[in-house]
């Protein structure tokens, strides 16, 4: 991380641009979707429901584990995926927090 130079910003500010990325791209927010929907799932499911190839959405499934908002079981050849309930929650009130801070004073721009 060295570029990004992230040493430099506060802990919350890093977590908080780290879990942005789970939302940076329209496949993950739909693989997100379908786990909240579903509870869990396995990633033959998700080829069947997003138009996406296995390996792609394979790559974005390793993203938002790396990320720490899903966990994964595997069970024989097969890994079922779902929200980490700790993860998301950090998630909602950092996000909470942020958009919270904002009220309209006068007209800036």
């Amino acid at each position: 991380m060295g570029i990004t130079k992230s040493e430099l910003f506060k802990k919350r500010q890093n977590k908080m641009a780290t879990l942005a990325k789970a939302f940076d791209h329209p496949a993950r927010v739909a693989i997100l979707e379908h786990l909240l929907a579903h509870q869990t799932c396995i990633c033959n499911d998700l080829v069947d429901v997003l138009p996406l190839s296995q390996s792609t959405i394979t790559q974005h499934l390793k993203e938002l584990k790396n990320i720490g908002i899903i966990k994964g079981e595997i069970e024989g050849p097969k890994v079922n995926y779902c929200i980490d309930e700790k993860v998301w929650e950090e998630a909602k009130d950092i996000f909470l927090n942020m958009f919270t801070r904002y009220v309209k004073q006068n007209d800036c721009c």
